[in-house]
């Protein structure tokens, strides 16, 4: 991403939350040196909720730093804040900061936090304790905001965290926490700064070592004979696979897989817990059905860091290990730890590329068009579905999923769009991937309520890269309730972004749970809904967003009238806006037309 536009657009929203500038003065404490130490990242925003464990270190952000780079975000939940600079790495690939208060806000993190470590995504978070030492404590507040080792609340799913007892040890850990949150595999860093740290005076403030030798390291590439012998078995495969799972946001990249797929004609497929990684309209591209039986004809499978491939293997191979000789590209391996189990089933793999693939793609292609210079001809395009058109609208009774899709297309044609997320009823058939920036991926973690945070955090990336797109974000009922209270942020920066409802009025996945635990056990299937349902009162969603800034429009609930809330939500974006659209949707619509997936969402 080019950070100059991303200056030249901060610059140009400087005006938000300018503090009054501080009186000439000699006198610096703790938190003006950890805060030199931030600056010198050239991080450009830090989400946070505030606290008075870090009043040193916002004191420093504000008067010291001037609230410039970082400029502060304010969110009004912890959770928020960590899933805002979430999703800007989801489109930049770099970290933004993040800071939550004592032992209190970073449980309220825990769970966005978690969804960092499960998507291998760059975040930052500071927090602070009261102070260590007991006797400058304030009574009862700053002893129950406490915690002997706070970063135990969250050492299990972060790549490290630590609490200098110095302004040096600060500052090599604001370095640290930078390099080893952007170095392969990526994931979240915690940084601890005690209270009396950060407010006690000091002399000067050290100066700043120089940032460029501390850089995070560039990923290495692949070489010698595991990349010949892996070429080998790809140029002479007759049924090829390539599993392409997490990949960057790279436009060259996105070339280099395609270009790699056509010089050995495998069929690829892709997953949407990962973001775009691979154009769905390609000739070669796999839908969703024919995946198992592509990995059970297969000769060779090609793994680019596939989430779950001993999973994903057992189910297409029916329980049994795949006959086809398989290539793995990952260095997920480095961040196991044991004590969650996000590294899922061990795959087996005939040959072990240990390296990210972006970086091992390139080395591939060159020995295999060395080995294979003619590439074969690709397969004629094949029948698939689409969604309805919006003729069919003026018929239907009732409005369901695809029916949004067809509704966006007939508002944005061909403009630049980001599918920053979209829920388990979207059908692949629905919306077509032809960049990296068209779809961002899911949450990592599995859960709900990151949906709101994530998109207004990829909706600020977006818009200060200058990418010229239009940031959409479809999400369940259940995932907005949960989080919507991030779009008050959004509105007050001023980061345009449409929310698109999928409102079935349920946390419909789990019904389909209990449905299935009914039928396996004989009793009543009807009874799916209680303890799911959202309803009596159904919830006026487009209310909630009107409550924080937003335009609201709906609940639209007849087809005939979903284009038309479509475009004026669109114009709204267009001019700069927030805007939700609640859509009640058929309750129970299921792409696959199979039940029981085996993932909590709404």
């Amino acid at each position: 991403m080019d950070i100059q536009t991303e200056k030249r657009a901060e610059a140009a929203g400087s005006e938000i939350d300018r503090p009054i500038p501080s009186a000439p003065s000699n006198r610096v404490w703790g938190s003006d040196a950890i805060a030199a130490a931030i600056r010198e990242l050239d991080i450009p925003y830090v989400a946070l909720n505030p606290g008075s464990s870090y009043r040193g270190l916002h004191d420093s952000l504000v008067n010291y730093l001037g609230n410039s780079r970082p400029r502060m975000l304010l969110c009004l939940h912890e959770e928020s804040a960590v899933a805002l600079a979430h999703g800007w790495a989801k489109v930049t690939g770099r970290p933004m900061l993040a800071i939550v208060h004592a032992n209190v806000g970073l449980m309220h993190a825990t769970m966005a936090i978690f969804n960092a470590w499960c998507d291998r995504a760059p975040v930052i978070i500071l927090g602070a304790t009261g102070a260590l030492d007991a006797t400058r404590r304030r009574p009862w507040i700053e002893w129950i905001h406490t915690a002997r080792d706070q970063g135990a609340l969250i050492r299990n799913f972060t790549k490290w965290d630590d609490q200098p007892s110095s302004i040096g040890a600060a500052q090599e850990a604001v370095l640290r926490a930078n390099l080893l949150a952007q170095t392969a595999p990526r994931g979240p860093v915690y940084l601890n700064f005690d209270l009396a740290l950060q407010e006690d005076e000091v002399e000067a403030v050290p100066p700043m070592p120089d940032i460029a030798r501390f850089a995070p390291p560039a990923s290495p590439e692949p070489g010698g004979t595991l990349v010949r012998h892996a070429a080998e078995l790809l140029g002479r495969a007759e049924r090829p696979v390539i599993m392409a799972g997490r990949g960057s946001r790279d436009p060259e990249a996105w070339s280099r897989r395609v270009a790699l797929a056509a010089a050995i004609g495998a069929r690829v497929m892709t997953d949407r817990k990962s973001g775009a990684v691979f154009p769905t309209d390609h000739p070669l591209h796999a839908t969703g059905p024919e995946g198992a039986e592509l990995l059970g004809g297969a000769d060779v499978i090609l793994s680019l860091d596939w989430i779950d491939l001993a999973g994903t293997l057992k189910t297409a191979c029916r329980g049994r290990a795949p006959t086809a000789k398989v290539i793995q590209v990952s260095v997920d391996q480095y961040v196991h730890n044991g004590w969650s189990m996000d590294y899922q089933g061990l795959p087996p793999a005939d040959v072990y590329l240990l390296a990210e693939p972006d970086a091992a793609v390139p080395a591939l292609l060159a020995a295999v068009r060395e080995l294979r210079p003619n590439p074969p001809p690709l397969p004629a395009p094949r029948p698939r579905r689409t969604p309805p058109p919006a003729s069919a609208f003026e018929s239907a009774s009732i409005i369901e999923v695809p029916m949004v899709a067809t509704a966006l297309k007939e508002a944005l044609g061909d403009a630049p769009t980001t599918m920053i997320r979209l829920p388990l009823s979207w059908g692949e058939h629905m919306w077509d991937f032809r960049h990296p920036l068209d779809f961002l991926g899911t949450d990592g973690g599995g859960g709900i309520g990151s949906g709101p945070g994530m998109a207004v955090g990829a909706a600020l990336a977006l818009r200060d890269t200058g990418s010229g797109r239009l940031p959409v974000a479809i999400l369940g009922d259940g995932d907005f309730l949960m989080g919507v209270t991030a779009l008050w942020t959004a509105v007050h920066n001023h980061i345009p972004l449409l929310i698109v409802i999928a409102n079935n009025r349920s946390f419909f996945n789990d019904e389909l749970h209990q449905e299935r635990v009914a039928r396996e056990r004989g009793r009543p299937v009807e009874n799916r809904w209680i303890g799911q349902s959202i309803r009596e009162p159904d919830i006026d969603l487009a209310t909630l967003a009107r409550g924080q800034g937003c335009v609201g429009i709906g609940p639209v609930e007849d087809p005939k009238k979903l284009v038309a809330a479509i475009k004026e939500a669109v114009a709204a974006v267009r001019a700069g806006k927030v805007c939700v659209v609640d859509v009640r949707v058929a309750v129970g619509y299921d792409p696959s037309g199979a039940a029981g997936i085996l993932q909590r969402g709404a």
